[in-house]
């Protein structure tokens, strides 16, 4: 593809990735989580099969059978506030094909019964809401990416709202999906920093196969 075209279908992937996250947060809200973790799911098969933008090569997609999903488990939805904890913290993260990306810390969120996870803001143009996540099944057969996960990240569509309790955030876990550079090395992405880690397994949303 030319480097316009390259251009004009990210830019369309990223209007339909916020398409699908306004329609799973309606979802969520008139029928349940689960229902908008299904919708989600095939929102994500399509993008990856059939887009210009998708991570997958031609011949990844000719065979593709869908990305891999763990079945919805409620346990793992957390509506969790924003402590001051950290905040203020700059983290520069280098990548392979965008230099250096920086963020800034605007708290933590606890997630009861697994631990604590910093929450990020995107420090330069466009800004948005970053968390990141690493787990126990991170690089085991049959588990996650080893590089870690995505549960948000809103300046690239990819939010569950906010909670009921004004100051928290919908921290579904089941939504945790895979960056493109778990499937193709081309893309640029940071990656869970220490605050962003969990030691126990995490064992729902997106998990990790080669196409």
């Amino acid at each position: 593809m030319t480097a316009l075209t390259t251009a004009l279908a990210t830019a369309d992937w990223r209007h339909r990735v916020f398409g699908l996250y306004d329609d799973v947060r309606e979802r969520a809200a008139t029928e349940s989580p689960e229902a908008a973790h299904t919708l989600w799911r095939m929102g994500r098969d399509v993008l990856f099969r059939d887009h210009p933008a998708s991570a997958l090569t031609a011949s990844a997609k000719e065979s593709f059978p869908g990305l891999d999903f763990a079945p919805y488990d409620p346990a793992f939805r957390f509506e969790a506030p924003v402590d001051d904890d950290g905040a203020g913290e700059v983290m520069d993260v280098a990548t392979g094909t965008d230099g250096v990306v920086p963020f800034r810390r605007l708290g933590t969120l606890t997630l009861p019964g697994l631990g604590r996870l910093a929450l990020w803001k995107l420090a330069s143009y466009g800004g948005g809401l970053f968390l990141p996540l690493r787990d126990g099944t991170a690089g085991r057969p049959g588990g996650t990416y080893g590089g870690g996960r995505y549960v948000l990240d809103t300046v690239k569509g990819a939010h569950l709202g906010e909670g009921r309790t004004p100051g928290s955030l919908v921290v579904d876990l089941n939504f945790a999906y895979n960056p493109s550079c778990a499937y193709d090395e081309a893309w640029a992405c940071p990656l869970p920093g220490p605050d962003n880690r969990l030691t126990d397994d995490v064992p729902v949303g997106e998990l990790y196969r080669a196409y």
